[in-house]
């Protein structure tokens, strides 16, 4: 098991059974979203942060976009939060363990073109769409239909975030 899913199955609430799932397995299945809330939170941040300084002569349609992108990201953190409750796992605590997590990297720049906003959020989409794959393997061996359900929905959000990035950038590809 990697070092990111050891750190996020540690568990400080009650051991109640609250699934049907194999303990290990839910373990198992909470660990992997608590890394996957992790990115989505670190994607999240830069995409407002991308938000917050776009500039230029498309200033408007991706100050929109990018915040619409957001939002449909943040949405996705209490689903997640809550189904790894469900698990019966603890989630995230902190911005530290968040940082710790998280397989996304962030971007401190002082500036950085709208081009390469675009370009970068568009990989982080899609590393992020690999992520829940990866996941949803993991509920699938481990019979977890109802997060596997939820991650079909959300894959296919990631692609078409990174399509409308891909999109805006013109000609269907960012450089």
């Amino acid at each position: 098991m990697s070092k990111n899913l050891e750190e996020a199955g540690t568990s400080r609430g009650s051991n109640a059974r609250r699934t049907d799932l194999n303990p290990d397995a839910a373990r198992v299945v909470g660990s992997a979203l608590n890394v996957l809330l992790a990115d989505l939170f670190a994607l999240y941040v830069k995409t407002k942060n991308f938000h917050w300084h776009v500039s230029g002569p498309h200033f408007r349609d991706y100050h929109l976009l990018l915040d619409e992108q957001a939002m449909q990201i943040f949405a996705m953190t209490d689903v997640v939060a809550e189904r790894v409750r469900k698990l019966g796992a603890s989630t995230l605590r902190s911005i530290g363990h968040v940082s710790r997590l998280q397989r996304l990297q962030d971007n401190d720049a002082d500036s950085v073109s709208p081009p390469a906003m675009l370009s970068e959020l568009r990989e982080d989409n899609i590393s992020l769409a690999a992520f829940m794959r990866d996941t949803h393997n993991l509920c699938d061996e481990s019979r977890d239909v109802a997060t596997a359900s939820l991650l079909d929905v959300w894959i296919d959000e990631a692609e078409q975030r990174a399509w409308f990035l891909s999109e805006a950038a013109g000609s269907g590809e960012v450089a």
